[in-house]
């Protein structure tokens, strides 16, 4: 007799392995804990690498969220890789984790915040339990029950601060992720509400005067995917049916389109800048900061104290976009420009590639075979959002999203805006009236400036 939950298949039982007894494992639980039985699946097929959070399937041998623990038919693994739980495996453990038609799956994206190539989930468990006894990386942050010590102002009244607060965030100021500049705050500190986010982001779509009208670009969407796993090549012709390429030679297009040659697509080969990439770089950033785009944000994070002069906020852009370090193999092999903007391949699959003006001129050279699309935004008028699958020379990428039309100062500002607003977790935008979500991960394997964290992935989800 079923005692409750799901009734197990004949596949299901063949896997139950019989584990002894369980208990309740929350602190806060009133009542006594309760012994039962544990039975956990195991099979080729039994593990929760990749499935924390995920729904109830029956035609699963076992299961990995919140309710499998109450109806015993857990993975062998979910405690170890789902934390007891908390759909952490996709999400990289950030609150605001992200749902699966969220992410974008290029072998899950968002779990490129730890990243092992081994294991990347693994990794980010095993970092938590040495790293969140330290306040490396999150002085101001805010209280969060599953750390084992805080480093907020309130942690002293409470005598819960990590050792190390007091060396790492001068008893008190949160200067930790803030890099060791005078006077600037770090972007974990400052608090900014979702409609100050929502505010900025109406300005900076405003701002964008560079952005591509409807004469300007003319797309042929066709086929709509209801299945992105398959892989299916459902459109004939080219996404793009027309682009008037004379707004490429405005000086934001022009310094943009001139970086999109300086990376290796592929993960494991490292990248080192010479003196001309390097030169591109910083044309490109002193180009963003002539627009209207870029001093309305530096406007909002000077107000805010996350940078004393445009000088520092310029540098502190060039070093969390365009600073490398290493996503698979130990060689510095990427960045948040060359992921976001860019793409690259990694284990035989896309990854990134958010940027419509990239799309446009590889599909021209025929390097890029759109397939369908999955999602068509809700603005009537360019910037607009297209979710997408397509073949980069082979090489699949099964949900992609990308601001079709914008600027390359829009799609920078708005990804800055999220990731130093929320980094790690879903941030709610509005444009042209229209709520939208950014979704940004930090790259936490190793930092800059004392502490800062690089961009690993800023994406528009749906």
């Amino acid at each position: 007799m079923n005692s409750g939950g799901p009734r197990r298949t004949s596949a299901q039982q063949r896997h139950l392995v019989d584990v002894g007894d369980c208990l309740s494992e929350s602190p806060e639980d009133p009542n006594p804990p309760q012994r039962t039985r544990c039975w956990i699946v195991n099979g080729p097929d039994a593990s929760c690498k990749g499935r924390c959070g995920e729904k109830f399937n029956k035609k699963n041998h076992c299961h990995c969220n919140k309710k499998c623990d109450k109806h015993n038919n857990c993975c062998s693994d979910y405690k170890k890789l789902c934390s007891g739980g908390a759909s952490n495996d996709v999400g990289g453990g950030h609150s605001g984790s992200t749902s699966h038609r969220d992410i974008d799956p290029d072998l899950n994206e968002a779990t490129h915040d730890h990243y092992s190539d081994n294991d990347p989930v693994s990794n980010k468990v095993n970092h938590d339990e040495h790293s969140d006894a330290s306040c490396k990386g999150r002085c101001g942050e805010k209280f969060n029950k599953k750390n084992h010590c805080h480093c907020n102002k309130k942690c002293d009244k409470h005598n819960n601060c990590c050792s190390d607060y007091k060396k790492l965030c001068s008893g008190g100021a949160s200067n930790d992720v803030g890099g060791g500049h005078s006077g600037s705050t770090s972007h974990r500190e400052v608090d900014i509400s979702n409609e100050e986010i929502k505010e900025v982001s109406e300005i900076l779509y405003k701002s964008d005067i560079n952005k591509a009208t409807e004469a300007d670009v003319t797309l042929n969407k066709q086929e709509m995917a209801q299945n992105t796993k398959e892989k299916d090549d459902l459109c004939e012709e080219p996404l793009y049916q027309y682009v008037n390429e004379e707004i490429f030679e405005r000086p934001t297009y022009k310094s943009f389109i001139s970086l999109l040659d300086n990376y290796d697509r592929r993960t494991g080969t490292d990248e080192t800048y010479t003196e001309d990439e390097a030169a591109e770089q910083d044309i490109f950033l002193k180009e963003m900061m002539k627009t209207n785009v870029m001093k309305e944000l530096y406007k909002f994070f000077h107000k805010k104290g996350l940078c004393k002069n445009d000088q520092e906020f310029v540098d502190d852009l060039k070093k969390m976009w365009f600073g490398l370090y290493s996503r698979s193999s130990g060689e510095q092999d990427s960045s948040g420009f060359e992921h976001v903007f860019v793409g690259e391949v990694k284990k035989g699959k896309v990854s990134g590639f958010h940027n419509w003006i990239r799309f446009y001129l590889l599909e021209k050279k025929g390097m890029v075979n759109y397939h369908s699309h999955n999602y068509d935004g809700p603005l009537t008028s360019y910037p607009d959002v297209l979710g997408k699958q397509f073949a980069w020379d082979g090489f699949y990428k099964e949900v992609g999203t990308q601001i079709i039309g914008s600027s390359p100062e829009f799609d920078f500002a708005l990804y800055t805006l999220c990731f130093m607003s929320r980094p790690g977790k879903k941030c709610k935008v509005s444009l042209d009236g229209h709520e939208l979500a950014i979704q940004t991960y930090e790259w936490t394997k190793s930092t800059y400036n004392n502490g800062k964290k690089f961009i690993a992935t800023a994406y528009l989800t749906f």
